[in-house]
Formats: C-alpha cells, structure tokens, sequence
C-alpha cells in the first residue's frame, strides 16, 4: 500500500515553529487555475466595459497608425522617455514632472502627440504618478493584459503608437471608479494658455 502524503502540511523545527509549509504539486497548480480565472474576470470586466463603451453608439473611428523603427523613436525620443514607452519601463513615483501637475489643458502622448486625457479627469490618488479618470476618448487608448513582474496588471497604451503609458486599476473614485495611473514621462501637458 503506497503512503498518501498530506497535499498541504508544515514542517516545524523543534520549538515548534513553522519552518515552511509543503505545498503538493497538484494543489499548486488549482491555486496558479484560481488566482488565473480571478485575474480573468477582471481583465473581462475592465475590457468588457472598455469595449462596451467603444460600441455605444456603433462608431469606431479609424485610427491612423504611425509605425517608426527604433532607432528614429531613439533619436526623437530622451533616453528616459525611450526606456518607459517604448520598453514598457516605469519611472520612479513622485519623480515625474506632472505627478502635482494641476495646469488646464490636455495630456499628449510624448511620442506621438495623440490627445489622451483631460486635466479634469486629473485627481491626487496618493500614488505618486499622474492618476486619471477616464480617457477624452476610449478608442485613443489599448488595454493589454500585463503578468510582469510576477503580478498581473492591465498595461495602458497609446492606441496611436503603441507607446506604453502605464496601467489602470479598478480603485478610482466614483462614478466609473478607474484610475489611469500614467508616467509623467509618457505625457506632455499641452496647457490651455499654450494653445490659445
């Protein structure tokens, strides 16, 4: 008769704390199953709700794609500007030149110039990265599922050039309760007084 191992159990040391907990290959895959359909299930209801709003009123605009090499978004682009868009980097929190930003006018995309968000959707989430409500326009922005760095995340991008311009999480204030969390470095602030 084979010796059936618990599927989960401690091992202690000798005072009797836990040393570590062994976890049975099977169990750890259902959980990896669980925490997977968990994360679906959000990414279907961010992007539900995304692609939703996009077919309101059945028109989807056609979006004019630019496509450069890298080397002409290198020479456009400063290094860090490079590194966050166009490598899917992040810049360090409160370090970002919009971070306390509270001018009007309209957040670009640094690397292409498409209109991205209002500074009325604009709000102080804490976070210590330009936080948004809502895009001006829900077809100027992509919603990509994002498993780096061992979490999963829905990555923001520039519908336009594909520029990485950070993530949106479901803690935002009401009514829609979305918080675009942006890099400053992906955006340029075209204020109102500039282009009256």
């Amino acid at each position: 008769m084979r010796y059936n191992q618990p599927q989960i159990y401690d091992r202690k040391d000798k005072s009797g704390d836990v040393v570590f907990t062994f976890i049975s290959k099977d169990v750890r895959e259902a959980m990896k199953e669980k925490r997977r359909k968990r994360e679906d299930t959000l990414t279907a209801e961010i992007l539900t709700s995304h692609i939703l709003s996009l077919t309101a009123n059945f028109y989807i605009p056609m979006i004019q794609k630019i496509h450069k090499t890298d080397d002409e978004w290198r020479q456009q682009l400063t290094p860090e500007q490079y590194r966050v868009t166009r490598t899917k980097g992040t810049e360090r929190p409160y370090s970002g030149e919009y971070c306390e930003a509270h001018d009007p006018g309209l957040y670009a995309c640094v690397c292409c110039g498409t209109e991205l968000f209002e500074s009325t959707t604009k709000f102080e989430s804490g976070t210590g990265w330009p936080s948004f409500t809502a895009p001006i326009e829900d077809e100027r922005i992509r919603l990509e599922k994002d498993y780096s760095y061992g979490m999963f995340r829905v990555e923001v991008l520039c519908n336009v050039c594909d520029a990485h311009l950070g993530h949106v999480f479901n803690d935002g204030p009401p009514p829609a309760g979305t918080r675009y969390c942006l890099n400053s470095v992906s955006l340029v602030l075209k204020r109102i007084a500039d282009s009256a």
